[in-house]
């Protein structure tokens, strides 16, 4: 037993409500169980009950064994002056109140259904990837599609923090910090901490200057990459080096420590490639957030990113490799998407946070809906049991559910283990 589970159980009514009695032989009655407190004090505000023929109107603190009452020193305690019922599981000691008055106690261990308590072990077994994978779907449709909204929210309130964060390292400059977040993504999870590295060292304004002059835009981001340190016989990568030795010295670009990583990764995902790419979007679309902003279809933000490297990539997967067959080094719509659901959404939806402004946080929202869904290790995990998955909001939400719901076994917290617990059947 967990006082988790406890506050659940008297939450939910989750027990025999039949002839209830105190441990002192009073009739009891519940009126109203309360509001689960998630602040200091009692763990339930406002509750009401009836005792014998006294209704008594206050708070219920919940215990494992009544003797924690005096080991969390609750008696010496003015947020638990007014306690009208103490809810335990095993009742080792009889309590009283700073004016020594005893509190009515309800023991719950011969009120709560075997199979709850069964079910509740079954979920919090260490065995299954999902706690709950012999119950499911365990929700309705609809129940489903209520959970994932709100799973879909959270993750993006979890992810407008981090945004919020470095708008506000960055001055409150959106534009900055936009852009701070599309380099990390165009590194992928091989190399995002190291391009973003690169974003912090040269600013959005400075690369709006250059925007016309992609060999100069690619310089800045490949020097600063660490790219450009080689010996090289390739003209263009001099050409770079030489641009790149200008530009440096002009801005006064600091030197980052680290380098790109290429091991086990498709071509077409190098990290020069990536550059190069992320280079012609910059020369494509000066205040690339302000677009975005007051773009309303997905179409139109998938087309803003829909570019291409500039010639020498379409020959060229690095500055030393040899000149290989014709290939348009395009930005391809899978990750397009990626950029989307990880970098335009979230950012979006965190300016509409901080503004209040709900109608950003609601066009986010809407685009991830418009989105194919994401096809990862996680989402295959809940497609066995056919849970669905048929958009970007389904798959964020599923995600949510796994890396903070299923992994931390906060079943109690979940919808679909609520529904498992307070399942009669």
């Amino acid at each position: 037993m967990t006082e988790k589970l406890l506050q659940f159980i008297w939450q939910f009514q989750h027990y025999n409500k039949a002839l209830l009695q105190t441990e002192n032989g009073d009739n009891l009655q519940i009126i109203k169980v309360g509001n689960l407190n998630n602040n200091q004090g009692p763990d339930f505000l406002n509750a009401a009950i009836k005792l014998n023929e006294i209704t008594l109107a206050g708070n219920v603190e919940i215990h494992i064994k009544s003797s924690q009452w005096h080991q969390h020193n609750h008696s010496t305690d003015k947020n638990y002056k007014n306690i009208i019922l103490h809810i335990v599981w095993e009742n080792d000691e009889q309590i009283f109140d700073a004016q020594n008055k005893e509190i009515p106690t309800l023991v719950l261990q011969n009120l709560v259904p075997k199979v709850l308590l069964e079910r509740f072990e079954n979920l919090m077994k260490d065995a299954p990837t999902l706690p709950c994978s012999n119950y499911l779907p365990a929700l309705s449709s609809i129940g489903w599609l209520a959970w994932k909204e709100r799973l879909a929210t959270e993750r993006l309130l979890l992810k407008a923090e981090i945004v919020l964060e470095t708008f506000a390292a960055n001055n409150n400059n959106w534009e900055e910090t936009f852009w701070h977040f599309l380099a990390y993504n165009f590194g992928l999870k091989v190399n995002a901490d190291f391009f973003k590295q690169v974003a912090q060292t040269i600013s959005v304004t400075t690369l709006a200057k250059h925007k016309n002059q992609i060999q100069q835009l690619e310089a800045m981001l490949f020097g600063q990459a660490n790219l450009l340190n080689e010996d090289f016989n390739n003209d263009y990568a001099k050409l770079l080096q030489k641009e790149y030795s200008f530009l440096k010295k002009k801005y006064s670009l600091k030197t980052i420590q680290g380098s790109c990583l290429f091991l086990r990764m498709r071509p077409a995902n190098f990290p020069t490639i990536r550059l190069a790419q992320l280079a012609m979007l910059i020369s494509n679309s000066s205040h690339l957030f302000s677009k975005i902003k007051e773009i309303k279809s997905i179409k139109e933000v998938q087309d803003l990113f829909n570019v291409t490297c500039n010639d020498y990539w379409h020959y060229h997967y690095t500055l030393t490799d040899e000149p290989s067959e014709y290939e348009p080094k395009k930005l391809g719509k899978q990750m397009i998407d990626n950029i989307l659901i990880n970098t335009v959404v979230p950012v979006l939806f965190a300016y509409g946070h901080y503004l209040a402004e709900d109608d950003y946080k609601l066009k986010a929202m809407n685009w991830l809906q418009a989105l194919k869904p994401e096809k990862n290790n996680i989402t295959k995990l809940w497609d066995v049991y056919k849970i669905e998955n048929k958009s970007a909001f389904d798959s964020q939400a599923l995600i949510q559910l796994s890396n903070h719901y299923c992994k931390q076994k906060r079943c109690l917290d979940c919808a679909v283990g609520n529904k498992i617990l307070s399942n009669k059947n």
